[in-house]
């Protein structure tokens, strides 16, 4: 498991094995390669928005000019599970342009 602090959460975020594994398979476009721009978005985003899919989840967002020629990382952090407030990533990817949710905090 690696952890990776989030100022805008003043907390940890989790990547759990089995979620490193998911992204990997899904997404390798990302990881392995990208581990630290995962680590970037969460330390500082361009843009927080709440996810439309899962309330209890934000979607962080930061664009990347060296990642595939330029992409945003997008890391969805789930907030807590009954057991107190743990943080820990669901899924994380590259996209062209940011969509969906309601933005709830953005860089100047």
């Amino acid at each position: 498991m690696i952890h990776f602090d989030c100022p805008y959460l003043s907390e940890q975020v989790e990547l759990t094995d089995e979620r490193q594994d998911h992204i990997a398979l899904r997404h390798p476009d990302l990881l392995p390669d990208h581990l630290d721009a995962i680590a970037a978005t969460l330390a500082e985003p361009d843009l927080i928005r709440r996810s439309h899919r899962f309330p209890n989840a934000l979607q962080f967002s930061r664009w990347f000019e060296t990642v595939h020629r330029g992409k945003h990382v997008v890391v969805i952090v789930v907030s807590g599970n009954g057991y107190g407030e743990r943080h820990w990533i669901i899924t994380a990817y590259l996209s062209r342009r940011i969509s969906g949710g309601e933005i709830e905090w953005q860089s100047d």
